[in-house]
């Protein structure tokens, strides 16, 4: 049997995005979704319910890459900062529109990677 304390210490060295490619890896390799199940609703609800219920916030965002802009080489290198991939890779993302940089971060860690892909000259989106 695994110790199950030193397995939790090396998880809790990974970055956000490597926690993210680890549940993928572990989802793939065991067939399973970790998304949470979703209950359908057998009545829809009426006009007064909906307005009734709180507006849930939006606590999860995506830096989306629009552009790398004219500085192609410093959007990569801020890429690279921010995601740990290889040259190769953040090479490959500054030049596809619509390349996801981040999924899935709080909002102050997408606005502070939109800050500082934006300064590199990159388009980038918030979503």
């Amino acid at each position: 049997m695994a110790d199950l304390e030193k397995l939790v210490e090396e998880l809790s060295k990974l970055s956000v995005l490597e926690a993210a490619e680890l549940v993928k890896m572990l989802e793939e390799k065991w067939g399973v979704s970790a998304a949470a199940p979703v209950a359908a609703m057998a009545v829809a609800p009426t006009a007064a319910a909906a307005a009734a219920e709180p507006v849930e916030e939006k606590t999860e965002f995506d830096v989306v890459l629009k552009d790398a802009g004219p500085k192609k080489i410093e959007t990569i290198k801020v890429i690279r900062q921010l995601t740990n991939l290889g040259l190769v890779e953040a090479k490959t993302m500054a030049e596809t529109a619509g390349a996801k940089v981040l999924s899935g971060v709080g909002k102050e860690a997408a606005n502070d990677a939109k800050a500082k892909l934006e300064a590199a000259g990159a388009v980038v989106e918030v979503v």
